[in-house]
């Protein structure tokens, strides 16, 4: 860097107004935070309805939302889906929580029967289920223990185009079935981890920082961050009760 300048790295936030529920925004600060303490700046968009879509992302963040928001969206986010495809097949970082991990399938089929269609860009598909999967839940990757609050009716299954996120430990995870929690095909992320995922689980966060960095400057160098407030507040919600 040259004095005072400082890389700049452009996080996106897709659907901020309709697919924001239970804490996702968090994610975003998260990454905000983080960027800054490795010493960039950050650049961010937040994309609605009827946008632009940036050609220049770093990092793509999408959160939750109701059915109503869902099929809000459904126009819109097929209409971009090319685009958010061609990203991925570039290596552009992407999480998706929830709501948009289903959309960023196959489809969503709700328990009134009604489909809502994705993007395809992960080899998933999801129907609602008898009743809601609610509670804290832990898994577990080679990142580590990864932990959240979950809270979806959705039952995804996962096909041979993607591996799965993270393995269940405590709590129901894609479909309370097969100990599978969330997808990730390249470089993209899906979960169905509230809480916000990215506070608790900083090296996630990091992940998706280094990845994107190495992308758009060629190289990232480690940072140390003080993470003992969340270590602990990891330690605390992998002890909550379901």
């Amino acid at each position: 860097m040259i004095g005072s300048e400082r890389p700049t790295v452009h996080v996106i936030h897709l659907y901020a107004h309709d697919m924001n529920v239970y804490g996702d925004w968090g994610n975003v600060l998260t990454l905000t935070r983080r960027l800054d303490w490795r010493g960039y700046d950050v650049r961010l968009t937040r994309y609605d309805t009827g946008d632009s879509l940036p050609r220049d992302p770093d990092i793509i963040v999408g959160g939750g939302g109701q059915d109503s928001g869902q099929e809000k969206i459904q126009t819109d986010l097929l209409a971009i889906g090319p685009q958010l495809v061609d990203l991925a097949e570039q290596g552009v970082p992407m999480l998706m929580i929830c709501g948009l991990y289903q959309m960023f399938g196959k489809f969503f089929r709700t328990a009134e029967g009604r489909t809502i269609r994705g993007i395809g860009m992960l080899d998933i598909e999801t129907s609602a289920g008898p009743e809601r999967l609610i509670g804290n839940i832990v898994t577990h990757n080679a990142l580590g223990d990864v932990v959240g609050y979950e809270n979806h009716s959705g039952r995804t299954f996962l096909g041979d185009g993607v591996r799965p996120f993270a393995t269940v430990v405590r709590g129901a995870g894609n479909n309370g079935l097969d100990a599978t929690e969330g997808a990730v095909r390249k470089e993209v992320i899906g979960s169905y981890l509230h809480g916000p995922l990215l506070p608790k689980n900083p090296a996630v966060a990091d992940q998706l920082i280094e990845r994107a960095v190495t992308r758009r400057f060629g190289g990232c160098s480690p940072v140390a961050i003080d993470d003992r407030l969340a270590a602990l507040a990891s330690r605390v919600a992998a002890r909550r009760p379901r």
